[in-house]
């Protein structure tokens, strides 16, 4: 199946735009034009189009259609220099291979695809490397092919799909609660034990409780990544995807509640925590209830590198927006065998000196 991918134009030059996190404007790869993003959308004719279009159906019908489950691959035509390019069937955003223009398939982020909301990218691929750089360091044994510009020219900008979910959430408990006291006297040192029956009902809301959408994401590395600043979502616009990779969801909303259910049962169990504090015991029978209120399809930004050394492959994930780092490091056998031998000889020398001086 063929498509064409969208691209937004420098309205000064002509060349290809692309969503700049330093200045929060659309700038041109060539005459570094900026431009706001809402001024890049184009016509109100291509606006109705593409952010309007049809009434969007609910995400339920949507997910049960059974469209784009196949896993099969789909051509992107470059509308720039005609290259076509081949994605899977989740890709809404990507670059030409052979031009290094931005393409944005807009059938798969409209109508009913389209997210609820996107945080932008606040940190550029500039910072994003440096701060790569500085974490290489931190680790005296790492492999130097870490630090190559072979394998940091990989690092790239991606909107992963998370949906956000508002809970409603009860939860009631009871039993018997221990409460210790210790005096003494002169003589002796006491241990009084008071008991309570206890009994809480607690309700609570939580709102935008994230969990990704991407079957290709470890879910613990995003979980690690955590928290975003959801106070600076906007609502979507393709116009924050362009010079990104950005994937659609391929787990629907209903698959992960249970996932999210359970954080839910984590937060109350903090809370009732807190309740029950000043016990010393606590023998209480819970029950929690809780209900997804609302959940929204949301894009969220993350710097991701992958690169496979001696087999295995060590990713390395920054928050696109608050900048924090989820990685592991390799160490090399070469640094280590080097650090070994040189802690060796000095000890050795060390040992002979030691014995020089007692005779």
């Amino acid at each position: 199946m063929k498509e064409t991918g969208k691209q937004l134009k420098c309205p000064n030059c002509g060349g290809p735009l692309e969503f700049d996190p330093v200045s929060q404007k659309m700038k041109c790869s060539y005459c570094d034009t900026l431009v706001d993003v809402k001024e890049s959308e184009g016509t109100d004719e291509e606006k109705a189009a593409v952010f309007q279009g049809a009434e969007k159906t609910t995400r339920e019908n949507a997910e049960n259609t059974g469209e784009d489950t196949t896993g099969e691959m789909r051509v992107i035509t470059c509308k720039n220099c005609g290259a076509e390019l081949v994605t899977d069937e989740f890709t809404t955003a990507s670059f030409c291979t052979y031009c290094g223009s931005p393409s944005i398939v807009e059938s798969r982020v409209t109508g009913e695809k389209m997210p609820d909301f996107v945080i932008p990218f606040q940190i550029d691929k500039k910072k994003a490397l440096e701060e790569y750089r500085k974490w290489t360091k931190k680790g005296l044994l790492t492999p130097n092919v870490f630090r190559s510009e072979a394998v940091m020219e990989k690092i790239t900008g991606i909107y992963v799909p998370f949906w956000l979910y508002d809970y409603n959430a009860d939860l009631h408990a009871e039993g018997e609660c221990v409460r210790t006291r210790f005096t003494s006297d002169s003589q002796n040192d006491y241990t009084h034990r008071d008991y309570f029956y206890v009994c809480r009902d607690i309700e609570a809301r939580f709102e935008k409780v994230p969990a990704d959408a991407s079957e290709k994401m470890e879910d613990s590395m995003m979980d690690k990544l955590e928290p975003f600043d959801y106070e600076k979502l906007k609502p979507f616009k393709m116009d924050y995807l362009s010079g990104y990779l950005s994937e659609r969801y391929n787990m629907a909303a209903a698959a992960l509640e249970e996932r999210v259910g359970g954080r839910v049962e984590e937060y109350m169990e903090e809370i009732l925590a807190g309740e029950v504090s000043g016990y010393s015991e606590k023998h209480l029978k819970k029950n929690v209830q809780d209900q997804v209120a609302k959940e929204y399809y949301a894009l969220l930004p993350v710097w991701l590198l992958n690169y496979r050394y001696r087999g295995k492959v060590y990713s390395f994930a920054m928050n696109g927006q608050s900048g924090k780092i989820v990685a592991d490091l390799p160490v090399s056998a070469i640094k280590t065998a080097g650090v070994f031998l040189v802690s060796f000889v000095v000890m050795y020398l060390i040992t002979m000196i030691i014995g020089g001086l007692i005779l």
